[in-house]
């Protein structure tokens, strides 16, 4: 058997477990962030800083990957249905595989992310201009996705449909969703689309967790190491000038 159609099978088995925990077709959209995770509320609270990390990020002209580049499973959805325009993802986890750039540039968004617990992934969201992406379900159930919009355009706010239901993102405002449902999104602004995405383990029970467990761990030296790799081939090292080791625009009291 060849091993890709090996993983699909144990892929298939564990999402199968998965989805019977989470009420199968019956299970909800969105996920209420006190209950479910509320330590994902502390990074709602301090928006104002992640925003002027963000900003500052961006007008430093380092190479931010597109998506696809970085997991070609995404090439599809990501370059496929309009290469002309990118989705770019600046990563700060990947199955608890963490980039030093990150770190070096938005620190004070990536300690706030260390200190959440069960986190399975996270990384800047970042959409050009019009860039919309194309119906699609997450391969994986073990996880649900939240997001804290950074920057919207205030002119056609690009906006999500997740199963029948939408949403248009709002500067500052958070949400948390279970991105198995077939979702898109719609995008007819003039000006980048910023969401600090992160992705945290499915409430389940016991056994499942502990699945969810062994699959995140087995995910780490497979699919976060290959992300790693496809980094430093996307992303050259960068030069942080004149900051003493802060990221862009930084203070020594923003870090405390």
């Amino acid at each position: 058997m060849e091993p890709i159609a090996f993983v699909l099978i144990k892929l298939s088995a564990i999402n199968g477990l998965f989805y019977r925990c989470a009420g199968g077709k019956d299970r909800p959209v969105f996920h209420d962030i006190q209950k479910t995770c509320p330590q994902l509320s502390r990074l709602q609270e301090i928006y104002p800083i992640i925003r002027q990390e963000v900003e500052g990020l961006l007008i430093t002209g380092i190479s931010i990957p597109r998506y696809g580049d970085l997991d070609r499973a995404q090439y599809v959805i990501s370059e496929g249905a309009d290469p002309s325009k990118n989705w770019k993802i600046f990563v700060f986890n990947a199955l608890g595989e963490k980039p030093e750039m990150s770190r070096r540039f938005c620190p004070r968004t990536a300690a706030i992310l260390d200190e959440i617990p069960d986190v399975y992934q996270a990384f800047f969201s970042i959409l050009d201009p019009g860039k919309s992406v194309p119906a699609h379900c997450a391969p994986y159930l073990g996880y649900l996705r939240y997001h804290l919009a950074l920057k919207v355009p205030a002119t056609n706010p690009p906006s999500i449909r997740i199963k029948d239901q939408h949403y248009t993102w709002k500067e500052g405002e958070s949400i948390l969703f279970d991105d198995s449902w077939e979702h898109e999104v719609y995008n007819r602004s003039d000006d980048l689309r910023v969401v600090l995405i992160v992705d945290v383990f499915r409430p389940m029970p016991f056994f499942a967790r502990q699945v969810n467990r062994l699959a995140y761990l087995i995910g780490r030296f497979t699919y976060g190491k290959m992300i790693m790799k496809n980094l430093k081939l996307a992303q050259p090292p960068a030069r942080i000038a004149e900051t003493n080791g802060r990221g862009p625009g930084e203070s020594r009291e923003q870090l405390r």
